[in-house]
């Protein structure tokens, strides 16, 4: 509980053709030999993280890259995973080369970032060994900020520390239920323990809760759904809220009483890392599935299916149930989100814990962009569940949203 979790550190990669330095200068930026280093081009593969505090910024990941300019099939692939990555960075480093003159290449990546409003510095590498005055005069015409370092002698590699440092954009603050709750108030959270939970530990969402909640100075009990009706008869005053996994709402919802707040983990970290009022736009959709339309299971981590997998056989068996269609599901994990989401007639993602916000607006994005609904799994589950609007009731805009999506 003590320690930052990657997806919520900023993240910053490092970016450029091949052999102008970025896997040489993340070493030296976090000061050890992490990332292996060579003449040979096309060295760095797959993207290589490293998490590390930026003083006196805070927790942050670095992310090496491979290059732009990568060659062949192999290289194409290589490219792609690189393109995912500026999706989910919140910062980026573009390393040039001091001595060349800015490639075509360098030049549209620069005009992808600015498209993307993803904020970046240019790091001039190898300026020991002089400087190509027509860069200079290049990205100080298009008013872009640069740094020169050497990563053969260290110089300059402090002060870029402490401008990245500078940079950085603030973060936003997007409580997850931090605004639900207040001082003494009573929060209960109701965990159960199942095949999916991992050994001797909470899941992130459940362990981000419980930490905003003692934040907040509110008063947190843990259950089990087996003990939440003996809980809350323990308790003199109803609690404030209650929240509970979406597998067990019906369970949960049946020993809550109508008047005590009610809502899921997965439904909360909908409107912290996605947008909650475009998930219920894209509730109504399950009833137009028709038979043969293609569905999307997107879920943000790889992990050993489960017996009774929530993303790959839970909501896709609730799905045929609900409609009573013969759909066509696909389901997709980690960084696999296709490219060609026209496809499919509903997107039904994770809660994104492991991605970043930035990563998770991406693809909500992508979606919107393609015309194709999307819901996250909380959402889904309560609704096909009948939990429907009773889960939306702590948040305004999600209500606002559903009772605009019945009068369509």
């Amino acid at each position: 509980m003590n320690k930052v979790a990657q997806s919520e550190r900023t993240h910053i990669a490092f970016i450029g053709r091949r052999n102008v330095g970025k896997s040489s200068l993340m070493n030296k930026f976090i000061g050890q030999d992490l990332v292996i280093v060579s003449d040979t081009p096309g060295t760095t593969t797959d993207p290589v993280k490293k998490s590390m505090e930026l003083l006196p910024f805070g927790p942050v990941v670095l992310i090496d890259t491979g290059g732009i300019d990568d060659v062949g099939e192999l290289g194409e692939k290589r490219i792609g995973k690189t393109v995912r990555i500026i999706s989910e960075a919140n910062f980026a480093l573009v390393v040039l080369d001091s001595q060349s003159p800015i490639s075509s290449d360098e030049q549209n990546l620069l005009d992808h970032l600015r498209k993307l409003e993803l904020p970046f510095l240019v790091v001039l590498n190898k300026s020991d060994l002089g400087t190509n005055y027509q860069i200079i005069e290049e990205l100080n015409k298009a008013g872009i900020k640069f740094h020169s370092v050497s990563c053969r002698t260290g110089e300059g590699v402090y002060e870029l520390k402490e401008k990245v440092s500078a940079l950085l954009p603030a973060e936003e603050e997007h409580p997850l239920v931090g605004d639900l709750i207040k001082q003494h108030e009573v929060i209960v959270l109701v965990v159960p323990i199942d095949l999916g939970a991992p050994k001797g530990r909470l899941i992130m969402p459940q362990v981000q809760t419980i930490r905003e909640s003692l934040d907040e100075d509110a008063i947190v009990i843990v259950v089990k759904d087996k003990e939440l009706r003996a809980g809350l008869g323990k308790l003199s005053q109803p609690p404030k809220l209650v929240v509970t996994d979406s597998q067990a709402i019906m369970r949960v919802s049946a020993d809550v009483p109508d008047e005590i707040p009610l809502t899921t983990f997965s439904i909360l970290m909908a409107r912290y890392k996605g947008d909650l009022a475009e998930y219920v736009n894209g509730i109504k959709r399950i009833e137009e599935l028709k038979h043969g339309d293609k569905v999307l299971i997107a879920e943000a981590c790889s992990h050993h299916e489960q017996e009774d997998d929530i993303g790959k056989v839970k909501i896709p068996r609730w799905l045929r149930l609900h409609t009573k269609k013969n759909l066509d599901i696909d389901i997709k994990n980690g960084q696999d989100f296709p490219e060609n989401l026209s496809e499919y007639k509903l997107i039904v993602h994770c809660g994104g814990c492991m991605l970043t916000r930035r990563a998770m607006q991406m693809r909500i994005k992508q979606a919107k962009i393609a015309e194709v609904p999307i819901v996250n799994y909380g959402l889904a589950i309560s609704y096909m569940h009948g939990a429907i609007p009773r889960v939306l009731m702590p948040f305004s805009e999600a209500i606002a949203a559903w009772q605009t999506s019945n009068k369509n």
